[in-house]
């Protein structure tokens, strides 16, 4: 496969509302170390020339670069977030390089597998994009305004996971469009713009840190690897 630049846009601008934490969940402990250094080395692990853009809140820059000194061969930007996620990962996609391959990532799933970064990487290279998911193991129901529901057979549903793979100019080009509520994730703003998705199959374990309990879940998801290495 031919050499492509490959940068992964790791957005990172969430606060610890829900945690019921003062510390932002991308800088939470996760066996000694932040939930953002386990995110970092998984991409770095995936490739040794993947190139680094953290999004971050303007006051938690610095945490950010003390992070990034665990990586000093790295080649890791920082640069600051908007209002919105659309306007963060609009700030990374914009620095990314014109002919990368641009994943964009949330910053707490920081369990993401090397081998997820780079299958997604090989479809995008083959088909022009990769979008994890993982079916439903829930029962679904969608209510309706007037307090209606029915049920949605979940062999039809797919849970939508990060990174979202895409070529830097279809990201840069989607990324013009004006923001709209329905912009849920990068899929989305792509679709919107007459883009092509594509889905790859996902990994359970790639779970998103936003509540007490998932940083439990990530606990033992971490020491179980731990435990076959």
């Amino acid at each position: 496969m031919m050499q492509i630049t490959k940068t992964a846009v790791i957005v990172a601008g969430g606060s610890g509302t829900r945690m019921g934490s003062a510390t932002p969940k991308q800088f939470l402990m996760l066996k000694g170390k932040p939930l953002l250094w386990y995110t970092i080395r998984a991409f770095l692990a995936a490739y040794n020339d993947m190139q680094i853009i953290l999004v971050l809140p303007e006051a938690h820059i610095d945490n950010g670069k003390a992070i990034a000194t665990d990586f000093p061969e790295a080649d890791i930007q920082i640069i600051v977030g908007g209002d919105t996620r659309f306007a963060s990962v609009k700030n990374g996609v914009m620095a990314a390089p014109d002919d990368a391959i641009i994943f964009v990532h949330d910053g707490v799933r920081c369990l993401i597998s090397p081998g997820l970064i780079q299958a997604c990487y090989v479809q995008t290279v083959e088909k022009g994009s990769a979008v994890p998911a993982v079916a439903s193991t829930d029962s679904v129901r969608l209510s309706a305004a007037d307090g209606s529901h029915h049920v949605v057979d979940r062999q039809f549903v797919q849970i939508i996971q990060t990174p979202q793979t895409f070529p830097a100019q279809v990201l840069k080009a989607a990324f013009q469009q004006a923001y709209r509520d329905a912009f849920t994730d990068e899929a989305t703003v792509v679709e919107a713009a007459g883009g092509v998705v594509h889905l790859i199959v996902g990994d359970y374990s790639n779970i998103k840190v936003t509540r007490p309990i998932d940083l439990l879940m990530a606990e033992r998801i971490l020491e179980e690897r731990n435990s076959l290495e």
